[in-house]
């Protein structure tokens, strides 16, 4: 009953995905403190909307709010995640899922074949959405976290055609 609820309200708000822009970092900050124990700083994100010519970020808005957002680089085939969160007060209704397929697309229109990414051993959430969506384990990174030490789960998947992606959605 809970999920046919959550699906329907889902469907009555509008969600869109666009480029982050300088102005929306404030925001994005908020989200950083809500989701991760060593948050990004705004001078972060300003280098890398500024100065980093392989950054790509992507906000995802729900009826036109700023509800996540999502962050990789872009070096020759490869697409590598640096961030990707949801505001706590919109998790747990599957929009972490649209974004990270927003990214996935995004990637391989950028050219990318294959995307990339760390996950704390620890945050079973986000690993069985990432092996939901066919990523999978090749390795540890040791001692990958500052703030406590946690290993990294280093994840690859291999990116379907865009037009497989439209149909998964």
């Amino acid at each position: 009953m809970e999920t046919d609820r959550t699906l329907s309200s889902l469907s009555a708000e509008h969600i869109a995905f666009r480029p982050m822009r300088e102005e929306d970092i404030p925001v994005i900050c908020e989200i950083e403190v809500e989701s991760f124990a060593t948050p990004w700083t705004s001078g972060a994100f300003h280098n890398e909307l500024n100065n980093n010519q392989f950054a790509q970020y992507l906000v995802m808005e729900v009826d036109g709010q700023i509800a996540g957002y999502g962050g990789m680089w872009l070096i020759m085939e490869e697409a590598h995640i640096t961030n990707i969160a949801v505001r706590e007060a919109y998790r747990g209704r599957k929009l972490g899922e649209r974004l990270l397929r927003e990214m996935m697309r995004n990637a391989r229109l950028f050219g990318a074949l294959r995307m990339t990414l760390e996950v704390r051993p620890s945050n079973t959430v986000a690993q069985n959405l990432y092996e939901k969506l066919g990523f999978y384990s090749v390795g540890i990174r040791r001692g990958y976290y500052t703030d406590n030490k946690e290993d990294a789960i280093i994840m690859w998947v291999d990116l379907p055609d865009v037009n497989r992606l439209a149909a998964q959605e």
